[in-house]
C-alpha cells in the first residue's frame, strides 16, 4: 500500500492522504486492512528493552579502542614508576601519580557513561507512561469509542477533543472547531500551545515545528476538537 519511504503527509493534500492510506473518512479502514497495516507495522506501543545489568554497563564503557589504549598505558607507566623506584630505591606515591591519573579518568569517564545510558533508560519509560490508552476511532464504518491505542495503525481514523493525549503521529484532516492548539513542548520545547491546521506545508523537507497540520504522539491537545489520520506509529 506504501512505499519503503515515510510518506510525507504534511506535504499532502487531506485527499492525497486518503487515497494514500486508502480510506474514507466516514468509514475508517476495514479490519481486512488493519490486519494488513498491522502485519507491516505491528502495535502502536515503544518496543521496551530489558534493562541491561549495572554490571555489563560498566564493562561497556571499556568497550572501546582509546579507551583500551589508555588502559595499556596506565599500565605501562605502571610498570616504568616500579623499576624506576626499584632502581633509585626510593619510596613515595609520586612515582605513580601519572598511571593513577588516568585510571581515575577512565574511572569517572565510565561513571559519566553510566549515568548517561541510566537516564535514557528512564526518558524511555517516561515516553511510554506519556501514551494514551485508547481513543475515538472509525472502523468498518463504526465509531469505536475506546479502542485501544496499541491497536492503531497507519490509516485509521480519529476523533481527538480537548485532554485528549495524541496516541501517534498523525495528519489533522478536519477541524470541527475554528481552532486547534496542541501543547507539544515535551518535543519542541515551545512554551505556548501550537496552532495546527489542514492546509499541506509547501516543503517536503522541514522542521517539525513547521509541520502544523500534524499532531504527535504524546502531545496533548489543548483547544478544539478535529479527525486525523493516523500515519505513523511507534
Amino acid at each position: 500500500m506504501m512505499d519503503e519511504k515515510p510518506f510525507p503527509a504534511w506535504s499532502r493534500s487531506v485527499d492525497e492522504c486518503l487515497k494514500a492510506y486508502n480510506v474514507k473518512l466516514g468509514k475508517g479502514l476495514s479490519s481486512y486492512d488493519v490486519e494488513k497495516q498491522r502485519e507491516i507495522h505491528g502495535f502502536n506501543e515503544f518496543k521496551k528493552e530489558k534493562g541491561k545489568p549495572l554490571w555489563r554497563l560498566v564493562i561497556e564503557q571499556f568497550d572501546d579502542m582509546l579507551v583500551k589504549i589508555l588502559l595499556v598505558a596506565a599500565f605501562i607507566s605502571f610498570v616504568l614508576a616500579y623499576f624506576e623506584q626499584n632502581e633509585t630505591k626510593e619510596s613515595g606515591f609520586e612515582a605513580y601519580v601519572e598511571p593513577v591519573v588516568i585510571i581515575l579518568i577512565l574511572v569517572l569517564n565510565a561513571f559519566v557513561g553510566v549515568w548517561q545510558e541510566t537516564n535514557a533508560e528512564k526518558a524511555l519509560e517516561a515516553l511510554t507512561e506519556m501514551q494514551c490508552e485508547s481513543c475515538k476511532t472509525m472502523r468498518d464504518g463504526y465509531l469505536v469509542p475506546d479502542l485501544p491505542a496499541r491497536d492503531l495503525v497507519p490509516g485509521d481514523i480519529v476523533e481527538l477533543r480537548v485532554g485528549d493525549k495524541v496516541p501517534a503521529d498523525m495528519r489533522v484532516a478536519v477541524l470541527k472547531t475554528s481552532t486547534l492548539r496542541v501543547e507539544q513542548s515535551s518535543l519542541t520545547g515551545e512554551s505556548v500551545p501550537v496552532l495546527n491546521g489542514t492546509q499541506p506545508v509547501l516543503l517536503e523537507d522541514c522542521d517539525l515545528q513547521a509541520k502544523d497540520n500534524m499532531v504527535f504522539g504524546g502531545t496533548t491537545i489543548v483547544n478544539g476538537s478535529c479527525i486525523c489520520i493516523v500515519v505513523n506509529t511507534e
